[in-house]
C-alpha cells in the first residue's frame, strides 16, 4: 500500500495517505491538482484466489457504485466526482468527508443520545427516500455506511451493492446480499425487497445507535435465525423513539411505516415533541418454504446439554472405517480435539470453554472453536436423521458459497474487540476430514490472512470450526492448523461409532 502513496491516477488526483480500509479496497486522501481540492479515491482490492467470474462481477460492483451514487445528489448521500479505470482497476472519486462512521462512534463512546439518534434517522430516511425516488435500493445500510461529518452531516456512503428495483441480482438469484443483523427479513426469505426493506435496516442501524450494540448477536446463522423468528426488539430507550424503531423492524413490511411518516415522526421527536405512535401488527406466518428456498439453509447452533461420554479409539476392519456414527445424546465437544494439539495450534496450553453447545480454546492473539450445527426445524443436533444432516451440509455449502465476500471478525476472547474488516474467500473442499468437508479463509482488508473456517460431517454430526490468528502466523500454518483440528475432531467422532 506504502508503495501507492505519490502515485497520480488521470494525471490529476494524486494519492497522499490512505483514509480507511474495507473489504473492497482502500479508501484514499487525494489531491485534485485540476481543480486543486482534496478528495476521497477508492481504490478496489481484488482478494486474493478470487475466479475470474468473481472478480469481474467485484468490478461491475464498484462501477455500478459509481453510476448509481452519481445520480443522486442529495445533501445526505455522498457526492461522487469522477470514475476512472487505471491498471484495469478502477477507482472512485468522491467528495472528502472529514469525520467518522456511525460504527466508529458506537465503538468509541457506546449508544449515542436519543436526540442523536432521532435525528440520524430523520437525515437517513431523507437519503433513502431520494434514492428510492430513483428507483434505487440501498440494500447494506448500516452503521459502518453512515458518516457523521465534523460539520454536522449526515452522510449515506457505499452504494457498492445497491441496485435498481427493476434488475435481477448480480451474482445469482437467491444470493444473500448484505450483512447480517442488518438484512430485512423479507430479502433473508429470497425476496427481492424494496423500499420497506431499506427502512428495516435502517432500523436496526438506529437500534445499533442507542444500545450501542446490534438488535440481533452472535455468528451470522444465529443472526439470521433470529431475524426470522425471534420476537422484533424493543431498545430499552422509552417513549416515541424506541417505538418507532421497532416499528421500523417490523418483520412483515406492510407493518412498517411509510417514509413520509417516518420522518414525520423523527423530526417532530428531534423538536422535542412527544408523538404517540401506535404501530399496527397483524399476525404473520414464518414462510419456512421460502426461507429454504431463499438461503438454501438457515441454521442455528445447538444449545446442548453435555452428557458423559469418552472418544472411543477406532476399530478398523480390514483396513476400512467402521460406518459413521448416528448420535441419539450431546457429546462433549471439549473432549474432540487432544489438548496437545490445542496447544501446538495457540502456542500454550489453553482451558476449554463450554460455548453454544461447543467448545472454543483461546489465548492472546489466537483461537480454535468448534460448534455444532442443526436445521430451523430441529432443536437438537443430535435429533438430526442422516439425511437432514446431509441436506443441512449441502444447504450451509451453498449459503456460504453464496453469501458476500465483505465481511468480520471480531472475537473478544482472543482481543478482537472490535470488528475486523475481512474478506472471505471461495469455498474449497477439504478431504480426509469426516465424510465430507469444505473450508474457507478469513483475510483481513490489509490481504493478511487471520482465520480459516470449516464445515464437516461425521453421521448426523454438522459441526463449524474456526481457528483464527491475529499474530504472525503463516497463511500456510493456519490453514493446516484448522485442517488438523477439524480432522482430529471428526476422527473423534468417528470413534464413537
Amino acid at each position: 500500500m506504502a508503495e501507492s502513496i505519490g502515485e497520480r491516477l488521470a494525471s490529476r488526483y494524486l494519492l497522499l495517505r490512505p483514509l480507511g480500509a474495507g473489504g473492497m479496497g482502500t479508501v484514499w486522501l487525494a489531491r485534485d491538482e485540476m481543480l486543486d481540492r482534496e478528495v476521497a479515491v477508492k481504490e478496489l482490492r481484488v482478494p486474493e484466489g478470487m475466479g475470474g467470474r468473481e472478480r469481474a462481477e467485484l468490478v461491475t460492483r464498484v462501477m455500478r457504485e459509481a453510476e448509481v451514487t452519481a445520480r443522486l445528489r442529495h445533501p445526505a448521500v455522498v457526492a461522487v466526482h469522477d470514475v476512472l479505470v487505471e491498471d484495469g482497476r478502477p477507482w472512485i472519486v468522491m467528495e472528502r468527508l472529514n469525520g467518522r462512521s456511525l460504527s466508529a462512534e458506537i465503538a468509541a463512546h457506546g449508544g449515542l443520545q436519543p436526540g442523536a439518534v432521532a435525528e440520524i434517522g430523520a437525515r437517513m430516511v431523507d437519503a433513502l427516500s431520494a434514492a428510492h425516488a430513483h428507483g434505487v435500493q440501498h440494500r447494506d445500510v448500516k452503521p459502518g455506511n453512515v458518516f457523521l461529518t465534523s460539520d454536522g452531516r449526515v452522510v449515506l456512503t457505499d452504494f457498492g451493492i445497491a441496485r435498481q428495483a427493476d434488475t435481477t441480482n448480480l451474482t445469482g438469484d437467491g444470493m444473500l446480499i448484505g450483512s447480517p443483523g442488518f438484512i430485512a427479513p423479507e430479502r433473508l426469505e429470497g425476496h427481492p425487497g424494496g423500499p420497506a426493506a431499506d427502512l428495516w435496516s435502517l432500523g436496526a442501524t438506529l437500534y445499533t445507535a442507542l444500545e450501542g450494540e446490534a438488535p440481533y448477536r452472535g455468528n451470522h446463522i444465529q443472526v439470521i435465525q433470529d431475524t426470522l423468528t425471534a420476537p422484533v426488539p424493543v431498545p430499552r430507550t422509552a417513549g416515541p423513539l424506541g417505538t418507532l424503531v421497532a416499528w421500523l423492524m417490523a418483520r412483515d413490511p406492510a407493518d412498517r411505516p411509510d417514509a413520509a411518516t417516518a420522518v414525520r415522526l423523527f423530526e417532530e421527536i428531534v423538536r422535542g415533541g412527544n408523538p404517540q405512535i401506535a404501530p399496527p401488527r397483524k399476525p404473520r406466518r414464518i414462510p419456512w418454504v421460502a426461507v429454504a428456498a431463499g438461503l438454501a439453509a438457515v441454521v442455528v447452533a445447538a444449545v446442548v446439554v453435555v452428557a458423559p461420554w469418552e472418544p472411543a479409539e477406532e476399530t478398523p476392519v480390514a483396513g476400512r472405517r467402521p460406518p459413521a456414527p448416528v448420535f441419539a445424546a450431546a457429546v462433549d465437544l471439549c473432549r474432540v480435539v487432544p489438548a496437545e494439539q490445542v496447544k501446538a495450534l495457540l502456542g500454550q496450553p489453553a482451558r476449554p470453554t463450554e460455548i453454544k453447545g461447543g467448545c472454543q480454546w483461546t489465548t492472546k492473539g489466537t483461537g480454535l472453536r468448534l460448534e455444532p450445527a442443526t436445521d430451523s426445524d430441529t432443536a437438537d443436533w443430535w435429533d438430526l436423521s442422516p439425511e437432514a444432516a446431509r441436506a443441512l451440509y449441502g444447504g450451509l455449502e451453498r449459503h456460504v458459497a453464496n453469501k458476500p465476500r465483505d465481511s468480520s471478525l471480531i472475537w473478544y476472547e482472543i482481543g478482537a474487540n472490535r470488528r475486523l474488516p475481512t474478506v472471505i474467500s471461495v469455498v474449497r473442499p477439504l478431504t480426509g476430514v469426516g465424510e465430507e468437508a469444505f473450508s474457507w479463509d478469513i483475510t483481513s482488508a490489509e490481504g493478511r490472512l487471520v482465520g480459516v473456517d470449516v464445515y464437516f460431517r461425521v453421521g448426523d454430526f454438522v459441526g463449524w470450526l474456526e481457528y483464527a490468528d491475529l499474530g504472525d502466523r503463516t497463511a500456510d500454518q493456519i490453514r493446516a492448523g484448522a485442517e488438523s483440528a477439524s480432522r482430529a475432531a471428526a476422527d473423534a467422532l468417528w470413534g464413537h461409532a
